[in-house]
């Protein structure tokens, strides 16, 4: 496990290597660590813009070397969005270092958790928010295909669609509570009454009865945040969605 002061020390020593990189022409602190908002576990999350011209092919195998050979990188793993590439290592002392090479035009903060340490930023831009009406339809689709698991004895399977199902009315709720939606990340900020009502919705192991019960729940929920988000779609959908529960057999 990594410390705190490892964690200090590497993000200074990548912050110097960024100044002192002629392709870097800014670079911030995103996440936790651009508000103070850290702790025993958080991870170093960087934002580097690159010079005009650069795309982050252009600098990226460069950089992960040096995270490989002084950090002590072990694996790494990239998610784009848009132009800018997010490589995100995992280090021997399981510390996560996150590196995004953003093209001079794309460069600036989504949201509040942007701290520039050099250079200039682009103007900021809202951050982006999953949709309620997405959210509510991929619902009814992860209950679908909780219902035909069920029924076909795949318990795995329905544990897995049962979960997602889960996930989209967690965004919702975190959606509602103006929380942070993606990856659970408002959950435990919801009201302590909602918490204990999605709380309900966990499989707890994997006998029928215990499947149908969470399908049960997490139905129940899904519904519940539809019909404050879009009443008039939730009716449309009421009882064709419950009846999914009465079918999973």
């Amino acid at each position: 496990m990594f410390s705190v002061a490892e964690r200090e020390a590497l993000r200074d020593r990548l912050i110097a290597a960024a100044r002192g990189d002629d392709r870097i022409t800014a670079a911030a602190v995103v996440g936790s660590g651009a508000d103070d908002g850290e702790d025993a576990w958080s991870d170093i999350d960087l934002a580097l813009r690159l010079a005009d011209g650069l795309k982050p092919d252009d600098v990226a195998a460069e950089w992960t070397t040096r995270v490989y050979e002084s950090a002590g990188a072990i694996d790494n793993v990239d998610v784009w969005s848009g132009s800018t590439l997010f490589r995100v290592f995992l280090l021997r002392s399981s510390l996560q270092v996150d590196l995004s090479f953003w093209p001079g035009d794309a460069f600036a903060a989504s949201g509040a958790s942007f701290r520039l340490l050099f250079g200039e930023s682009n103007r900021a831009r809202p951050a982006p928010s999953p949709s309620s009406d997405t959210l509510i339809g991929m619902g009814w689709l992860y209950a679908l295909h909780a219902r035909s698991s069920i029924a076909r004895g795949r318990a795995l399977q329905a544990l897995y669609m049962i979960n997602s199902l889960r996930e989209q009315v967690v965004m919702l709720a975190c959606l509602r509570h103006e929380l942070p939606a993606y990856e659970g990340r408002g959950v435990d900020d919801l009201p302590a009454g909602l918490r204990q009502f999605l709380a309900e919705t966990l499989v707890r192991d994997l006998n029928p009865h215990e499947l149908r019960r969470a399908f049960t729940a997490s139905v129940d929920a899904l519904l519940d945040e539809a019909q404050r988000v879009d009443p008039a779609r939730e009716q449309r959908l009421r009882e064709t969605v419950r009846e999914l529960v009465h079918t999973a057999d």
